[in-house]
């Protein structure tokens, strides 16, 4: 659902963007967000969506458990299925690559509604339980994005090794053109976009603590995003990202 937006850019997005065209933002005063068009794509962007506050304190919830503490433990000798977690169900799920089985770089866990199981890399994920700290954050984006979603993809970033390589949020299930709201906490990641027919056609995003990213339109057609490795990141960072499940309207 398309909704109305101030014509005006009084404010400059934050970080470098395209001046070319089919590439343009504007402003949207009532929301506090910018509208953002690529060629075949529509993003919209706040930086500072929840304040430090909320991001801090939704850290803290979905990292409590009752047998460690999240910022003292090393989370690289530690496996999360030994863990008695408080609000979140992490898993350190594994693929097949090449033949071999190799853990995801990353924690993860879905939760949503409870006949929205999730398909994507040959792992089929049958959803948590809503919570209380997803809850008031998908009330939130629902509100910016139009949409009302029904499954999140918790991600978690021990530190700047883990990552995510290109990919699209294209599965069946999403239907055609998924909406796709992230919102980022912890440490800033480079988030990357790159054009299928043009790999070098690229745009670069820095989610920050707090941050709110949505994708719709045709960018999941057109557009691969990933999260590089950043070594020197020592921090954690936690992406959520909501998605609408309808397994009767499959691609």
């Amino acid at each position: 659902m398309d909704l109305l937006f101030e014509n005006t850019n009084t404010k400059k997005l934050p970080f470098e963007f395209p001046n070319k065209k089919g590439y343009s933002y504007k402003w949207d005063t009532n929301r506090q967000v910018f509208i953002i068009q690529i060629p075949n794509g529509e993003l919209i962007y706040a930086e500072h969506f929840f304040d430090k506050k909320v991001s801090d304190r939704s850290v803290d919830y979905f990292l409590e458990s009752e047998t460690h503490d999240w910022k003292k433990t090393n989370w690289r000798d530690i496996e999360p299925s030994t863990v008695k977690w408080k609000n979140v169900n992490w898993r350190h799920d594994q693929i097949k690559m090449f033949g071999k089985i190799v853990p995801l770089p990353r924690f993860s866990a879905w939760y949503g509604n409870e006949d929205k199981p999730y398909t994507y890399s040959g792992l089929t994920l049958q959803p948590n339980k809503w919570n209380k700290g997803l809850l008031f954050i998908k009330e939130q984006i629902d509100k910016v994005a139009g949409v009302e979603f029904n499954s999140v993809l918790m991600n978690w970033y021990r530190d700047g090794k883990d990552y995510i390589s290109w990919h699209t949020d294209a599965e069946p299930e999403l239907g055609i053109n998924p909406v796709i709201g992230s919102v980022n906490f912890g440490a800033t990641r480079r988030f990357q976009l790159r054009r299928f027919d043009d790999n070098k056609e690229k745009i670069e995003v820095p989610l920050k603590h707090g941050t709110f990213l949505l994708m719709r339109g045709e960018t999941q057609h057109f557009w691969q995003h990933a999260v590089p490795k950043e070594s020197k990141i020592k921090e954690a960072r936690l992406n959520l990202t909501f998605r609408i499940i309808n397994h009767d309207k499959k691609k």
